[in-house]
């Protein structure tokens, strides 16, 4: 039962991460701009750290997750879990998005888009797929870096939540004219799954580039906790 709240903790989290932060790029990008859209990410985090942060540990991503697998502090089967009611939650939250566009007088999402990420023409500057892997692999790591280090330490773990919310907001403006900025490859799929097409055709960059840049982290992060322990012997 204490694996289902976790698992179901992850799906409503990963659905406000989605419905906000690309709802916000899809429905006001024109308003708000990079750095809107960047606050509108970092402050879905930010609430839910508060919220579900107890009970899942508020992952609301695979290259959290598969972070915190490497890391030891994630079982095979959680991370299974974890994952799949994380695209679950994904995708209800870019449902709701569409509902929601449909229903307004903005042309359908068809012409507003669900907030996807892309490269080449789907770039806003062009960039290049060599380009976007390397680019989403660096802020992942990033991302899952700082989220590591600050959820190891109960000194910090207090303040987590605006410590990953602002780690986020700020991968994001560097990343959202370059790639849209995914670090997340539920919040990538669901909605490629909606737009189809160039998307979804794109969409692998977004699902492997992030596990691959928080595998990484992982692994580093591994190395600086051994030679911490070191030093304290």
């Amino acid at each position: 039962m204490n694996s289902i709240k976790k698992y179901i903790a992850e799906a409503i989290g990963t659905m406000v991460l989605v419905l906000f932060g690309c709802g916000s790029a899809a429905i006001a990008g024109s308003v708000l701009g990079t750095f809107g859209i960047a606050m509108a990410f970092g402050l879905s985090i930010v609430a839910m750290a508060y919220v579900i942060g107890n009970i899942s540990g508020c992952h609301v991503n695979p290259a959290v997750s598969i972070a915190m697998l490497i890391d030891k502090r994630l079982s095979p089967k959680d991370f299974v879990g974890y994952v799949v009611f994380q695209v679950i939650g994904a995708i209800v939250g870019i449902a709701l998005l569409a509902f929601i566009i449909n229903s307004a007088d903005l042309g359908g999402f068809a012409v507003t888009g669900l907030g996807q990420n892309g490269f080449d023409e789907a770039s806003a500057v062009g960039l290049s797929m060599i380009g976007a892997i390397i680019v989403e692999i660096i802020l992942t790591f990033v991302f899952v870096f700082t989220i590591l280090g600050v959820t190891d330490n109960e000194k910090t773990s207090a303040i987590a939540g605006i410590v990953i919310g602002l780690t986020l907001v700020f991968v994001h403006i560097m990343g959202i004219p370059l790639t849209g900025t995914s670090v997340n490859p539920a919040r990538s799929l669901a909605p490629a799954l909606l737009i189809g097409g160039l998307a979804l055709q794109q969409v692998w960059v977004f699902i492997i580039a992030p596990l691959i840049g928080g595998s990484l982290a992982a692994l580093v992060y591994r190395v600086f906790k051994y030679d911490k322990s070191e030093n304290k012997a």
